[in-house]
């Protein structure tokens, strides 16, 4: 229900109903009027496009709508056959329940799982709301983390009062007009150093250079893992702490997160996976639980002679990827 009082303050609502909606406005009954409703009005994004032709254009190859990510995330474990069925009957049917409309952000917050916090502010269109947009679709892991809510430490971020939308620009959020495969070929993503170009200890972060990412020594403490949301008993998780090799980057150390895709995971598919091993379940995790003093920057020894945190073999997920034993890293002591 529209609130009368917000009509003229929203160029939107100002606008009749049956712009967006469709429907028939000049018919009596309620049932004839809305024959041929659009509910969703902006799940095709030429409506919004109509009005907001640059964003519209961009948007359609974002991330958030496109949600190829998480093809390309699984994608190199497909034979070319099994690719085929994985993008006809699990990635349409599944993945894709993930991508954001229009109105999903600005309108009414998303539905994850069926269930949606419902309209923002009453079918007024809002700019940002970030506790009932981006913590519903991200509020498994990243959210939660960041706000302190998930056992830990608020990232420092969050304690200074800073939200998604002062990294995360909007350009990022509508796309920029080009269609990328993974977050990983975004270049203007968030990085640490944007912001923090002038570092103090200069001599700590030179000699981890390029060896160590800025969440392998700031990251606060434990942060989430899943352990079978990916295979086919449901989902479980529990706090954990992995430093593992990149394995985008296999010269640097960094929080890794865990993937736990098993080779039966799309059985019900027909999907066996014959290249199941070509990709580890360990991925980098930039994780939004930052401190500016952790036990890694206090003492060289938790890392260097305890190993605190470390990936290790008996670790290692059962099941899992062959490749997982490749981001293993036996980091030396210093010499003193």
């Amino acid at each position: 229900m529209i609130n009368p009082a917000s009509m003229g303050k929203d160029f939107h609502l100002a606008m009749e109903c049956v712009f967006c909606h469709k429907g028939d406005d000049k018919k009596e009954t309620k049932e004839s009027a809305h024959k041929g409703l659009v509910v969703r009005p902006s799940d095709n994004i030429k409506t919004c496009g109509l009005c907001h032709k640059k964003i519209g254009k961009n948007y359609a190859g974002s991330l958030h709508y496109t949600s190829l990510g998480q093809r390309e995330g699984v994608k190199h474990r497909f034979s070319a056959e099994e690719l085929k069925i994985f993008d006809k009957k699990v990635f349409e049917q599944s993945c894709r329940s993930c991508h954001a409309s229009c109105g999903d952000c600005h309108v009414k917050s998303p539905p994850v799982a069926g269930i949606s916090a419902g309209f923002l502010q009453g079918h007024k269109f809002v700019k940002k709301n970030e506790g009932k947009t981006c913590a519903l679709c991200h509020g498994g892991r990243v959210y939660p983390e960041y706000t302190g809510e998930y056992g830990g430490t608020p990232d420092v971020h969050y304690q200074k009062g800073m939200m998604c939308a002062d990294c995360h620009k909007n350009t990022e959020m509508h796309g920029n007009g080009k269609t990328y495969k993974s977050k990983q070929e975004v270049k203007e993503r968030p990085q640490c150093l944007s912001c923090h170009k002038n570092r103090k200890y200069q001599v700590a972060h030179e000699i981890h250079k390029d060896k160590a990412s800025c969440q392998a020594c700031h990251s606060s403490g434990q942060y989430r893992q899943c352990y079978s949301c990916h295979t086919e008993t449901g989902s479980s998780a529990k706090p954990d702490f992995i430093l593992g090799l990149n394995p985008r980057d296999k010269k640097t150390l960094t929080t890794l997160r865990v993937v736990p895709t098993l080779k039966t995971t799309f059985n019900k598919a027909g999907i066996k996976m014959e290249n199941f091993d070509k990709l580890p379940n360990y991925w980098n995790s930039p994780v939004h639980n930052i401190k500016k003093r952790t036990n890694r920057t206090r003492s060289c020894d938790s890392c260097h002679e305890a190993k605190e945190g470390f990936l290790k073999r008996e670790m290692l997920i059962k099941d899992g990827s062959k490749a997982n034993e490749g981001l293993i890293y036996n980091l030396k002591p210093i010499n003193k």
